[in-house]
C-alpha cells in the first residue's frame, strides 16, 4: 500500500485530512476546516512544506511525550503528529512525513 492523504468529515461536520504512511499508520493530522477546499489546500501546503526540515517544530507534551507540528511559511500549523515515547521516534515520524508527502495519493472519504 502506498502512502495516502485522506480527506474526511468529522463528527462536528468539519473537514480534516490525515497523512497515512504506507503501513497505514497516521503520521500527520490536520485541524478542522469549514470547507473541503480549505482542507485540500492544507494538503498542498503539506506537500510544499514537508521537504524543509525547518518547517518542523519539535515539541514535548506536558506528559513528556515527543511530537511535532508541521508549519507553513507564515508560521501557522498545518498538521500535528501523534505523540512518541522518544525523541528518536519523533525524528522517524518527521522523516516519514517528508518521504510520504510527496508520493501520497489523495483519497476523498467525504462522499
Amino acid at each position: 500500500m502506498a502512502a495516502k492523504f485522506e480527506v474526511f468529515k468529522d463528527k462536528a461536520g468539519e473537514f480534516r485530512f490525515r497523512l497515512k504512511a504506507a503501513n497505514g499508520e497516521i503520521i500527520l493530522a490536520s485541524e478542522g476546516y469549514k470547507q473541503k477546499a480549505s482542507a485540500e489546500h492544507g494538503i498542498e501546503s503539506v506537500r510544499h512544506n514537508a521537504p524543509e526540515d525547518a518547517r518542523f517544530e519539535r515539541k514535548t507534551s506536558h506528559a513528556g511525550k515527543a511530537f511535532f507540528n508541521l508549519k507553513a511559511r507564515n508560521g501557522e500549523v498545518i498538521g500535528t503528529s501523534e505523540q512518541y515515547e522518544s525523541e528518536a521516534g519523533r525524528e522517524k515520524g518527521i522523516e516519514a512525513v517528508k518521504k510520504a508527502a510527496a508520493e501520497a495519493v489523495l483519497h476523498d472519504l467525504t462522499h
